[in-house]
């Protein structure tokens, strides 16, 4: 033991710039932000930047392309159908998505956001393909630029972000360390976290395809359409901040919450399906039930990970995200 002692009291006497890695408290060099911790600007090597920088440029084109084509289909009827109008609607919110989670993905070297981002990108894409397939002659003018647009930047994401997948991933050491436990928590976290971001889509976007499926809509369906997509907004609110804060309480809360959106579900499916056979056809419709379906698909491996994740709250991986010092 005597032979030790002096090798434990220079470690203790130590400079803890001179620390090895595997002990240097790493998250650290992080940037907390209220979403968790971030890499600084500088840490990005000049490829990726380059790529976010286009990433991000790119994205919000499209996004200006497709506000424009919603623009010219609400004000010209006769070059627009319905459902020409709701694809547009849902892929704009979309590519608002696709600008959050490529931004948290690369920042914060999430793969679940990247993975995500890739999703949102190929599902963009076929809904580009699919409105140009059916709209006419004339519809397709209206759309081409952002048809072309769409495919040709969608191949150059999917590709650049697969790239990136594939590349090294140090956030969960960063800011967990060297323990295997603060790790899986890190990752569960950011699962949870951007599962809650994934079910606000899906709610956002069936709140869409319900609205437009129906343009008779009555009075009081409207005002529980509205009512839905603020319940989903504060739903998804409380979600986040749960998980970021590690309060039980609030996960809880959320669980609650989410019992009326389930019951809204129910209620939107029925009304729609109520109405399937009024019209000749019924493609809005099928998709709204879709929609509803995979928002409860999302809500159960929500849940699930929730579930995991409460179990191992209080094990100092707050601390260590949103350390500012």
């Amino acid at each position: 033991m005597d032979e030790t002692r002096p090798l434990l009291e220079n470690q203790q006497h130590q400079n803890p710039d001179l620390l090895t890695p595997n002990l240097r408290p790493r998250h650290l060099n992080l940037i907390p932000t209220p979403c968790g911790p971030i890499k600084a600007w500088s840490e990005l090597s000049n490829l990726v930047k380059l790529y976010f920088c286009f990433s991000v440029v790119s994205l919000l084109a499209l996004l200006g392309l497709t506000a424009s084509s919603i623009y010219k289909q609400r004000n010209n009827t006769a070059v627009s159908d319905e459902d020409n109008f709701t694809v547009s609607l849902v892929q704009l919110v979309g590519i608002v998505f696709c600008i959050y989670y490529i931004g948290r993905g690369v920042l914060q070297e999430n793969r679940q956001e990247l993975v995500a981002f890739v999703l949102c990108v190929l599902v963009v894409m076929v809904r580009s393909v699919v409105n140009f397939s059916v709209v006419g002659s004339e519809g397709k003018q209206q759309v081409l630029v952002r048809f072309v647009c769409t495919m040709c930047l969608g191949v150059v994401h999917v590709f650049c972000t697969t790239l990136l997948l594939r590349g090294p991933n140090m956030m969960a050491f960063r800011v967990g360390g060297a323990l295997e436990s603060l790790q899986e928590q890190y990752f569960l976290l950011n699962l949870c976290f951007s599962m809650v971001t994934f079910d606000l889509q899906a709610q956002l976007c069936l709140c869409i395809l319900i609205t437009t499926s129906d343009s008779a809509m009555s009075a009081t369906n409207t005002i529980i359409l509205g009512v839905g997509v603020f319940w989903a907004c504060l739903t998804a609110a409380v979600g986040a901040v749960a998980v970021l804060k590690e309060a039980k309480v609030l996960v809880w809360v959320f669980m609650v919450q989410n019992l009326p959106q389930v019951a809204f579900f129910i209620y939107l499916m029925y009304s729609v399906i109520e109405k399937w056979f009024q019209d000749q056809t019924y493609t809005l419709e099928a998709a709204a039930v879709t929609g509803a379906l995979i928002s409860l698909l999302i809500k159960g491996a929500l849940f699930w990970g929730l579930i995991r994740l409460v179990q191992s709250f209080g094990q100092g991986l707050r601390e260590r995200m949103f350390a500012s010092s």
